[in-house]
């Protein structure tokens, strides 16, 4: 019986090619885009799930609360740590106090990488589950010794055995190599780290660190932990959560507290708002995974629309078998079947579209996706989807279909009606329903982005690169350094700072000044610059003036951007004094606020020191009317000469300052990339329909050709009930996007407005895409000869 209903099934595929193969195309595009968003789904579901104590790894986030506004962070005092072993051993199975990952230089005789790695305490590799190549976990437990990565072992040693050879991190300390792991997955949040070095050497180079057994006001290392009791995070966390505030005054640091945040939430739950979680990536894995059932849903629309409208041609199939006994339940049977059959292979189609499109998509997504081919549960799902999808699809028409009356039928007075369209329109205004909320919404998220670009940054980007100082050649050279760049001739200034100005890597509490709020706990972004830094990257002194090297008392000037004067209240802020750890500064200089976090954000008040103490970045800037590979050429040579046996790395300010806009960028391409898959099968969609109602009519149109009627005449009267239901569509659709939109413009104190003329683009869009589809089919029935439409009669 099965193989007879494939069989019919077959036959019917093959009889009507052109409508099988729109159903077939559109099932397939929808099918192919549900799996990639499925694989894209998984890859983000199973983030950080390589680490094999998963459900019970957390890490330790500072929450601070001052002047009513909370402040969530992952940067922890470094006593912390010790206070959770010694105070409740029963709660942590182990605990790790980590530097942030950061760029370090390691060499290997010539052989020298600029590298991002962490700094870790013995417990940390064991408790994370690095797989190791070679070496145990126990290693890193001697003071001097390092973990590499398969990939870096590979780039310092080729094929030898790396165990027990020494290599020398920033040019100043040695280290001895007592472990390879396997290189860690993209999709965790410790990816990219080539190297895992330990504590004692961290202290050694870094003299922050060494100051930091007992600072508790110091917020500048990372502290991971792993429970005893898996998910028990909320109990732990009520235990752990006052610790803080034992060893802080209030009235100095404000309110704060830390809480365990599991590592099942890092990625996709990572912010925080009233100090606790609020959402984060888990709303992009819930919209794509929407938009992947409404494209599938579009898909299936399709199938049931051009099912339905070629009813009469199957009507008299249905009048014949019901005469000869066939059971309402065995047509409904063999309808579903040949939904059920054109599912499986568009399947197999999608499937090959994935597989072509794969690699493209990682690009599009920035992801590392492979096809889960040795999966089981992949197949299982594929197959089941395909049969929900296919029953899906079918299911209107076969119970449609199958209800047709036969002696109406075998007499001809069968006739689907006026009102049996009707379906079939709210089928298309719902189709277009969804593509015009995914065109507003795709226009929203790239006009954010660009809302978002065209904000003052308050410097100059281009013409300007930064070098990170990772070695001592390259501190306490100063002057030298510069006047041997200037020589050069193709480098206009150089300043140093303790922060890159595309970034911001300090703030700061205790600073205080006349007729400040005595209750209030303000936080500065605080930078150290040298004299030129100004100069150097272009900022836009509004008041006072920059710092300079003809007044001596600068060693004590600020030079505050305008969202620290509107903090403090100045009028007229220049010659103010402010207080900071019992040292007196006055201010010398006002300049426009510069964005160096989120373009999306409002500026943080910043204060920029003179200090050539803490320089941690070198910012040069090129002249303009030097090209680019000379000049980087020639600055090559400068810290060739200064730094001989360092790699010569440096980045574009312009390019990580466009790395801001990495995220919604990914977002606004994806999105405009299922809202086109999404019109693409609307419109299959509707040139089917349009076909088949331009054969419906033929002879309708026929006599109106004869009777005179214009090309223009008969595309108007094919194409205005399509026009006619994109309108509907885009008075559904209008309030949907609108308040979607609106709410997730909230997220964003910095944002676009939701203009009316979006929205009339969308409209606009919809309707030319409708036109195009329906004239094709519209302008070829009005062209078509009457006499061979009109022979018969």
């Amino acid at each position: 019986m099965l193989i007879n209903s494939l069989k019919i099934a077959w036959r019917n595929l093959m009889k009507s090619k052109s409508f099988s193969l729109i159903n077939i195309l559109g099932l397939s595009t929808g099918m192919a885009v549900v799996i990639l968003i499925g694989l894209w789904i998984h890859d983000e579901l199973s983030y950080d799930q390589y680490h094999k104590n998963y459900s019970a790894i957390g890490q330790m986030m500072t929450i601070q609360k001052r002047d009513g506004k909370y402040n969530a962070h992952t940067y922890i005092a470094a006593p912390l740590a010790q206070a959770l072993r010694t105070e409740y051993p029963d709660d942590f199975k182990a605990v790790a106090l980590t530097s942030p990952k950061s760029n370090w230089l390691l060499g290997y005789g010539d052989k020298k990488f600029n590298r991002d790695g962490m700094w870790v305490e013995p417990e940390f590799p064991e408790m994370m589950g690095l797989k190791m190549i070679k070496g145990n976990y126990a290693g890193l437990k001697d003071p001097s010794s390092i973990f590499l990565s398969q990939s870096m072992s590979s780039a310092l040693f080729g094929n030898d055995d790396p165990i027990n050879k020494t290599i020398r991190v920033n040019n100043t300390q040695d280290v001895k190599v007592a472990g390879i792991y396997e290189d860690l997955p993209h999709n965790t949040s410790l990816n990219g780290a080539a190297y895992f070095g330990t504590w004692s050497t961290f202290e050694a180079l870094n003299g922050i660190a060494r100051d930091a057994d007992d600072a508790w006001g110091m917020h500048s290392f990372l502290c991971f932990v792993q429970l005893n009791a898996a998910d028990n995070f909320e109990q732990v966390t009520k235990k752990v959560e006052h610790i803080p505030m034992k060893h802080l005054v209030a009235a100095e640091s404000g309110e704060e507290s830390v809480v365990v945040h599991p590592m099942k939430d890092w990625y996709l739950r990572s912010e925080f708002k009233t100090g606790k979680a609020s959402g984060g990536r888990i709303q992009f894995v819930w919209l794509f995974g929407i938009i992947g059932a409404f494209v599938l849903l579009l898909a299936c629309i399709n199938f049931m629309n051009l099912s339905t409208a070629r009813s009469e041609k199957r009507a008299r199939e249905v009048g014949i078998r019901k005469a000869i006994g066939s059971m309402r339940q065995q047509l409904i049977r063999q309808f579903l079947t040949e939904s059920v059959l054109v599912a499986i292979v568009s399947a197999i189609i999608s499937i090959i579209l994935v597989y072509i499109s794969i690699g493209w998509f990682n690009q599009l997504a920035a992801k590392e996706i492979n096809i889960l081919w040795d999966q089981p549960l992949f197949w299982i799902s594929i197959a089941g989807f395909t049969i929900i999808t296919g029953l899906l699809a079918g299911s209107y028409p076969a119970f449609y279909l199958s209800s047709f009356q036969p002696v109406k039928v075998l007499k001809g007075t069968f006739r689907s009606g006026r009102f049996a369209a009707i379906p079939r329109k709210v089928l298309v205004v719902l189709q277009f329903t969804v593509s015009i909320v995914l065109i507003i919404g795709t226009i929203v998220v790239l006009r954010q982005i660009q809302h978002a670009r065209n904000r003052p940054v308050g410097f100059a980007r281009e013409g300007l690169i930064q070098i990170f100082i990772n070695t001592p050649e390259l501190r306490g050279h100063y002057d030298v350094l510069r006047d041997d760049l200037l020589k050069t001739g193709v480098v206009a200034n150089m300043g140093q700072s303790s922060s890159p100005v595309t970034n911001l890597w300090a703030s700061q509490v205790g600073f205080q000044w006349q007729g400040m709020d005595p209750n209030s706990v303000p936080v500065f972004g605080t930078t150290a610059v040298t004299h030129d830094f100004g100069n150097t990257v272009q900022w836009n002194i509004t008041k006072g003036r920059d710092f300079s090297r003809e007044f001596a008392s600068d060693s004590s000037g600020l030079v505050l951007n305008e969202a620290a004067v509107e903090l403090t209240g100045f009028k007229d802020p220049v010659g103010q004094i402010i207080n900071w750890n019992g040292d007196r500064y006055h201010v010398i200089g006002v300049v426009k606020n510069i964005i160096m976090t989120s373009p999306y954000q409002p500026v943080q008040p910043g204060i920029f020191l003179l200090s050539y103490n803490w320089s941690e970045v070198i910012n040069i800037r090129i002249k303009p009317e030097t090209s680019l590979p000379t000049a980087l050429a020639s600055i090559e040579k400068v810290f060739r000469k200064h730094d001989p046996a360092s790699p010569f790395e440096y980045k574009f300010a312009d390019e990580l300052y466009g790395s801001k806009f990495a995220a919604e960028e990914r977002i606004g391409k994806l999105g405009g990339f299922f809202a086109a898959l999404a019109i693409f099968i609307s419109c299959l969609g509707i040139f089917g329909l349009a076909s088949y109602v331009a054969e419906q009519r033929v002879k309708e149109i026929g006599v109106r050709k004869v009777l005179g009627a214009s090309v223009l005449s008969i595309w108007q009267l094919l194409s205005k009930d399509f026009l006619l239901l994109v309108f509907i569509a885009f008075l559904i659709s209008t309030p949907l996007a609108y308040l979607f939109m609106k709410n997730w413009l909230q997220s964003y104190q910095y944002r676009t407005e939701l203009s009316w003329w979006l929205f009339g683009v969308a409209l606009g869009g919809a309707l030319i895409i409708t036109i195009s589809t329906v004239s094709y089919q519209a302008i070829r029935a009005a062209l078509s000869n009457p006499v061979k439409s009109l022979r018969s009669e």
